[in-house]
């Protein structure tokens, strides 16, 4: 039986550490406040980060500078092909690495040239294409050039082809980072 007629017994049993224990959950709970409204304003301005970066990289300063980079890449992997390509244009017989290197290239060479191509029509519209088709062949086409790639050096070594493989994730990982860095840190302009 609650022996104060009209209140509860949790509250009403001050020496069995019924009320501190309210009193740390009233703090528990208020703490949990506090770092759930922190954590949606970091979410918020993280939101507002990625809204400005995109916005910025599809539009603005970023647009031409983006599709001047992505022209040096299409082109820079469509020479480095075809100079790793030439040996083996002659050769009578070749190795598995060899192979994967002729095939990677056979397929990354015609996607590269077509991106070559809307790139261009890009640079003169000057905005980026929404198609999802050129997404997922740049994919393509830069994984199959990396492949050559890593494969053309390990038919040189096994050595060169792992120092290749390990460069090339470094590269993109700097790259990314340094992108990053300089697109997070500047300011917004008003």
């Amino acid at each position: 039986m609650d022996p104060c007629p009209g209140t509860d017994s949790s509250t009403s049993r001050v020496k069995g550490g019924t009320v501190s224990e309210d009193s740390e959950y009233e703090q528990a709970r208020e703490e949990a406040r506090v770092a759930t409204e922190e954590a949606l304003a970091s979410a918020d301005q993280a939101i507002a980060d990625a809204e400005r970066l995109n916005a910025e990289a599809l539009t603005g300063e970023m647009l031409p500078e983006g599709l001047r980079q992505l022209g040096l890449i299409y082109g820079g992997l469509i020479g480095i092909a075809v100079v790793m390509v030439q040996p083996f244009l002659i050769a009578t017989s070749l190795d598995t690495s060899a192979t994967i290197c002729i095939v990677a290239f056979s397929v990354a060479i015609p996607l590269l040239a077509g991106l070559v191509l809307v790139n261009r029509q890009e640079v003169f519209r000057g905005r980026r294409t929404p198609s999802l088709t050129v997404i997922v062949t740049q994919s393509i086409a830069q994984l199959a050039a990396f492949v050559g790639i890593v494969a053309g050096f390990w038919h040189i070594t096994w050595v060169a082809g792992v120092g290749m493989l390990g460069a090339g994730f470094v590269a993109v990982l700097v790259h990314s980072a340094g992108w990053w860095r300089l697109e997070v840190t500047r300011r917004p302009t008003s």
